[in-house]
């Protein structure tokens, strides 16, 4: 069964609203790319992890393609320091997630400035992407329609004015 654009749009609400420091979902991802991006970190963070090169050090990724399931970021290895950088920009605390099915992976980083995440947020946020994971899992099943708006939706909630 598939989601409508507004159930996706929803969905993606709740993510926002339970990571009010910002979050990047990565849905489907193949190599280096996804089929859906969706980020609403501010963009100020979105143009300096860009200008720095900053995927290519940053634990939250290393750790999805490594992984499945989750980790506070204060838990991970971070050599290169991104983490520190992601507070600076109001990011202190997180958690990732990556989920995998046949050959497909998707991951999720949310963050918030006040305080680190409980364990029943956690789960919540999870089992929205996993959520999103399945029902984006086959485009043939979304109609053409909803795959141009869940492009669309991806540019806007990453890039808001475009």
């Amino acid at each position: 069964m598939s989601q409508t654009q507004l159930e996706f749009s929803e969905t993606l609400g709740e993510l926002r609203e339970m990571a009010p420091a910002g979050y990047a979902v990565g849905l489907h991802i193949q190599y280096t790319s996804t089929k859906f991006l969706f980020q609403t970190y501010e963009k100020k963070w979105l143009d300096y992890y860009s200008k720095n090169g900053l995927v290519m050090s940053d634990p939250i990724v290393a750790w999805c393609f490594e992984n499945t399931g989750t980790s506070r970021w204060s838990e991970l290895d971070d050599p290169a320091g991104v983490m520190e950088k992601a507070a600076e920009h109001g990011m202190k605390y997180g958690v990732v997630f990556a989920t995998e099915t046949g050959e497909t992976r998707s991951m999720a980083g949310f963050s918030r400035n006040d305080r680190e995440f409980t364990d029943e947020e956690i789960e919540k946020m999870c089992a929205i992407v996993e959520r999103l994971h399945v029902g984006t899992a086959d485009q043939a099943q979304l109609d053409a329609k909803t795959v141009q708006q869940l492009k669309n939706m991806s540019i806007f909630v990453t890039h808001p004015g475009s």
